[in-house]
């Protein structure tokens, strides 16, 4: 069992930064491939950005591609969301969430975080 944990959510301004960490619990992060994912009410859960199992490989979605930067900090056992020039299409819950296999679809991760809000107004 993996339990992961998201902070650094919060409200800010249109072209602002946000850091955000999933910590996980009982496991390294280099054990698993870790996503984000984000959901605004009302609409579908959606992919962010993902980092692979072991190597540093990554991948991102076409909305956040330049602005967003996913990694891993071994000493805190924690993978960061890097969140620049933030928009308001970016307000959402944000969710980590872990697999053995890196994908851009919700079905492909078994363990998921409880959320942190981000907010971006205009």
């Amino acid at each position: 069992q993996v339990q992961l944990l998201e902070s650094g959510g919060g409200l800010v301004q249109a072209g602002d930064s946000l850091r955000l960490s999933c910590a996980l619990s009982g496991r390294n992060v280099y054990n698993y491939a870790i996503a984000w994912f984000r959901q605004a009410p009302g609409k579908e859960r959606e992919f962010v950005a993902t980092i692979s199992r072991g190597v540093y490989n990554t991948d991102y979605a076409d909305s956040v591609k330049g602005r967003f930067t996913i990694s891993r900090d071994a000493a805190k056992n924690t993978v960061t969301l890097q969140m620049n020039s933030l928009k308001p299409e970016d307000t959402a819950v944000y969710y980590c969430a872990a697999g053995t296999v890196t994908s851009r679809k919700i079905s492909g991760y078994n363990y998921w975080g409880w959320g942190t809000q981000v907010t971006v107004s205009s």
